[in-house]
């Protein structure tokens, strides 16, 4: 272990940090420093049982940074919108550790970024949680920091939570599982309203209020209870990928710097139309989904948190930004379609 380079992980409990440290551990080339904010979260624990230390930092707290990243080689830096809902901040947020990151001398970052959608689309287009990445994008690259970036496509895993199909088994009543058996109305917002709430972060009370506006308006139900897909796109392919698999690209990254700080790349595993996306579904799970080919004007009208900025998103989508398939699968030859993805998965839905 002594003579092996040092990987923090930032967001480390989280989707894309939780997956590039198990993927760096599994492995074995790199040693493996993961960050969390909650050293004590059951994800924390099980990455500390696997053989990555675990350390306690937060984004906002530059001491906390920099004693995170001591005798780092390299990092995967992640950071957060929906967890303050703030571009500034988190453009402040990805500047302080791309300044610590100089100034310790990291040798490589995988920094995963966005395209700065405003500056691409001359103000057309505002997509604030991808704007800020972009931002940040550009100053790790002018602060002369060995940096590979890497831009994300939708993840697969929305269809588990957020854009999951679903359909009222009782005239408008919606079942839902959140957050480990919250499952009644009145459970959801007698617990929406407890003094513990902001403990979870913004990011949590966001996406219940937004599962809270699918109860109300009995979204993705029809009469004869199929099911419905509801992203704005239309009939143009929008890439995707699972958000796991990103791990595995981020370890052949870091294995070879000289082929790949630098660069910037988008990942993708396929690109499907809406009515692709719920034909596989259907396919897979053996439920009827159908897409409901809602426009991002209708979508935006959404009574929930957030929807106006994934109605832009949307929209950015349907500009088909660059995402490369060959080059993700060359970096994961394992990473998953969406097919692979839901036959793995088919029991969650």
């Amino acid at each position: 272990m002594a003579g092996k380079e040092l990987i923090v992980v930032f967001g480390a409990t989280g989707a894309q940090g939780g997956g590039v440290a198990r993927a760096l551990l599994d492995d074995g080339t790199f040693r493996v420093r993961a960050v969390t904010r909650s050293p004590r979260k059951k994800a924390a624990e099980e990455l500390k049982r696997r053989g990555a230390e675990v350390v306690k930092a937060d984004q906002d707290d530059e001491p906390s940074l920099e004693q995170a990243l001591a005798g780092a080689y390299g990092a995967f830096v992640v950071t957060n919108f929906w967890e303050h809902c703030s571009k500034e901040k988190e453009i402040e947020q990805g500047k302080r550790l791309a300044d610590l990151s100089k100034r310790l001398g990291l040798h490589h970052v995988v920094f995963s970024g966005l395209e700065n959608v405003h500056q691409l689309t001359g103000g057309r287009l505002e997509v604030l949680h991808f704007d800020g990445k972009g931002v940040v994008e550009e100053y790790f690259q002018r602060t002369g920091v060995p940096t590979t970036v890497i831009r994300l496509p939708f993840y697969f895993e929305n269809f588990l939570s957020i854009f999951k199909p679903q359909k009222a088994p009782q005239g408008d009543t919606f079942v839902l599982d959140l957050f480990g058996g919250l499952q009644e109305i009145s459970d959801i917002l007698q617990w929406l309203w407890t003094p513990q709430v902001p403990a979870f972060g913004m990011v949590e009370v966001v996406r219940l209020q937004i599962q809270l506006y699918l109860l109300r308006a009995g979204l993705h139900s029809s009469g004869d209870q199929s099911l419905h897909t509801e992203l704005p796109m239309g009939d143009t392919p929008m890439d995707g990928m699972a958000v796991e698999d990103v791990g595995a690209v981020v370890v052949s990254l870091l294995k070879s710097p000289g082929q790949y700080i630098g660069q910037v790349m988008g990942l993708s595993t396929g690109r499907l139309t809406e009515a692709e996306y719920a034909a596989i579904l259907s396919q897979q799970t053996g439920k009827a989904v159908a897409a409901s080919k809602i426009s991002p004007e209708e979508y935006e009208k959404r009574d929930f948190p957030g929807a106006k900025e994934l109605a832009a998103m949307f929209r950015f989508y349907a500009l088909k930004p660059d995402r490369n398939v060959a080059l993700t699968m060359k970096l994961n030859p394992k990473a998953r379609t969406f097919q692979q993805w839901v036959a793995d998965n088919k029991a969650a839905f």
